[in-house]
């Protein structure tokens, strides 16, 4: 068995994110309070709407105004609903040496267009990826078995060919049962030493 693709979470694994940040964000565009806010994007479920793909960018706004019953403007809350990622440097230099070892690299995260979109325009991070499975393109949310069956679609590999990683343990151990080598992120060591025993030539 050799890894030919290594499969890779966005949220905490590539760039950190904040929800406090979004909701932050929401209300200074909005004039609402955070505990609105908060209640509006996470707690009724429009942000995960949206990452589900079930909603546009633009219902999503029209759903933030009605709920809140504000007038915001629309490129002012995709911004601040956007701006809300820190790139992990350490993953970096990783992926370059995955590139460099020939192996395919394919993202499968739970993300917004929103979210994608920002990464896209701010960061460079995700240039170095063969494929994208996306949540809100794939129309179910990880853990459900479909956008797992996406990733691998694109994985050009057997399952057991592949290694992903991701900062949640439900989502790893989902992969696991595609027979996938899924290991939970903490820091970019543990993943390197992780690969290093599946084999692939990364250095410490």
């Amino acid at each position: 068995m050799k890894i030919k693709t290594c499969l890779f979470d966005m949220g905490n694994v590539l760039l950190y994110f904040s929800h406090d940040r979004m909701c932050r964000n929401a209300v200074a565009v909005s004039g609402a309070s955070e505990v609105q806010v908060r209640d509006v994007l996470l707690t009724s479920g429009l942000q995960w709407q949206l990452e589900r793909g079930e909603i546009s960018e633009r219902e999503f706004h029209e759903g933030f105004e009605r709920q809140l019953e504000v007038t915001v403007d629309f490129d002012a809350l995709k911004h601040a609903v956007g701006d809300i990622f820190q790139l992990n440097h350490s993953i970096v230099p990783l992926l370059a040496e995955l590139k460099q070892l020939g192996i395919r690299l394919v993202l499968l995260s739970n993300t917004s267009v929103t979210h994608l979109q920002f990464i896209q325009n701010n960061f460079d991070v995700l240039n170095s990826f063969d494929a994208l499975t996306t949540s809100f393109q794939a129309g179910v949310l990880k853990p459900e078995a479909s956008i797992y069956e996406d990733a691998l679609s694109k994985a050009d590999c057997e399952p057991n060919e592949c290694f992903y990683t991701d900062d949640i343990e439900e989502y790893v151990i989902a992969a696991r049962n595609f027979g996938i080598n899924a290991e939970v992120y903490s820091v970019t060591s543990k993943t390197r030493t992780a690969l290093q025993s599946l084999g692939v030539t990364v250095s410490s």
